[in-house]
């Protein structure tokens, strides 16, 4: 849609490359009110400094309730479908104290105990998701390993048996397919996951385990007041932002390392050499640079207040842009320049403040592990595409490619045989 005075917004050329709108805003009205594709007006905060400060301001509410237009804009905020299926009560829509209520209790399954512990069934994911394209010689990275990782990963992490995770699957499939479009389609998938979920909580009752829904049921039983509903919510979350977030860092990552063979030969100079300090700086430049998360999720003022100079009204939707926020060059130096070793990096690309993403230690994990293996196992990866001819999901939050063809010498021989 066409902005008086400033760049297009939320078209196809603006999904494909939105830093130069980005830019302008962050120049120009660097907090603005817009009207979005779904109908709904909205801040846009785009500088580093605001972004940072917005994050962390307790007077911008993730409780819909706080929307002045909800009333009227029911189901055009927040995560398509969570309503109807009623799971809105989680942790991105939700104040303290229930807030730090349940954070307490899930923040148990991310520990770096717990994290580091489950790096072994990750590398063995990796191995097998890389194991069956291999010997083809081409894959669609995004279909074949970026989406499966992180869908398999989550559902051990919550305790969803084997059986069951190839219908976890087909749901966060539909979800990452029509995510930005239709909602029906999306709506129908959340259902069934909620339906589903509910199921697998009265299951486990009588057979705990050392997973997460388990973890969520014994707090329960000990008078941690979680109801069945806040559970069921809490696991959809986990699920939704625990595997949407790591595909697009993923294959995100792997775009932009194909696009800058310089700084990709400097990493696999490093793995080749045993090292993993520029693994770990790299993935926190990839977060930066084109990361997972577009926008952070919704807030509400629930007072009038000033952003960035501009006053906001109570019940005014605030959307804080972590990927103009990141790119910001009064905070970063040369911040459209891709460098791995960056070392200056406090980026944005989970978050800041209580709502800072929990599964942060388990994404990175994740995509240390993936891009380490594709780098190594696959030495001549190529993007097989015409960059331009790539597309990039519609939506609203969050930033990923529909599909990411590649190419290389293939490989017949399983990892380690």
């Amino acid at each position: 849609m066409s902005v008086a005075g400033g760049p297009e917004l939320f078209g196809w050329e603006f999904a494909t490359d939105p830093y130069p709108a980005y830019a302008w805003l962050r120049e120009h009205e660097p907090v603005r009110w817009t009207t979005l594709p779904s109908g709904v007006g909205a801040w846009l905060v785009t500088r580093y400094a605001d972004a940072r400060e917005a994050l962390a301001d307790p007077r911008l509410s993730k409780n819909p309730v706080h929307h002045a237009g909800e009333s009227h804009t029911k189901g055009r905020t927040g995560i398509p479908g969570e309503r109807s299926a009623d799971l809105m009560t989680h942790l991105l829509n939700i104040d303290p104290p229930d807030h730090t209520r349940l954070r307490r209790l899930v923040s148990k399954a991310f520990t770096p105990r717990r994290v580091a512990a489950f790096e072994p069934r990750v590398r063995e994911l990796t191995d097998r998701f890389i194991d069956a394209f291999a010997p083809a010689g081409e894959a669609d990275l995004i279909h074949d390993f970026a989406f499966p990782l992180p869908i398999y990963a989550i559902c051990d992490l919550l305790g969803v048996p084997e059986e069951d995770q190839d219908d976890f699957r087909d749901w966060a499939g539909m979800m990452i397919r029509h995510g930005g479009g239709p909602r029906g389609g999306v709506a129908r998938s959340v259902k069934r996951m909620r339906a589903y979920l509910v199921e697998l909580i009265h299951r486990k009752r009588g057979d705990l385990g050392d997973d997460l829904i388990s973890g969520l049921i014994r707090a329960s039983d000990h008078g941690e007041h979680l109801s069945e509903n806040e559970a069921a919510a809490m696991a959809f979350i986990l699920l939704f932002a625990g595997f949407e977030t790591t595909v697009n860092l993923i294959g995100n990552g792997v775009h932009t390392l194909l696009r800058h063979p310089g700084q990709r030969a400097r990493l696999q100079q490093s793995l080749e050499r045993g090292e993993s300090a520029l693994l770990e700086s790299a993935v926190e430049e990839l977060l930066r640079y084109d990361g997972p998360v577009e926008l952070a999720t919704w807030r509400y003022a629930t007072e009038p207040l000033t952003v960035g100079g501009e006053k906001v009204s109570a019940g005014d939707p605030v959307l804080v842009v972590l990927a103009a926020a990141d790119r910001d060059p009064a905070r970063f130096a040369e911040p459209d320049t891709v460098d791995l070793a960056r070392r200056d990096n406090p980026h944005l690309g989970y978050g800041h403040g209580i709502h800072y993403c929990l599964g942060a230690p388990l994404a990175r994990l994740e995509a240390r592990t993936a891009l380490g293996a594709l780098l190594t196992r696959l030495p001549d990866l190529r993007l097989a595409a015409d960059p331009a001819e790539l597309r990039w999901r519609g939506g609203l939050i969050m930033r990923g490619l529909r599909t990411l063809p590649v190419a290389f010498s293939a490989s017949g021989a399983p990892h380690g045989k």
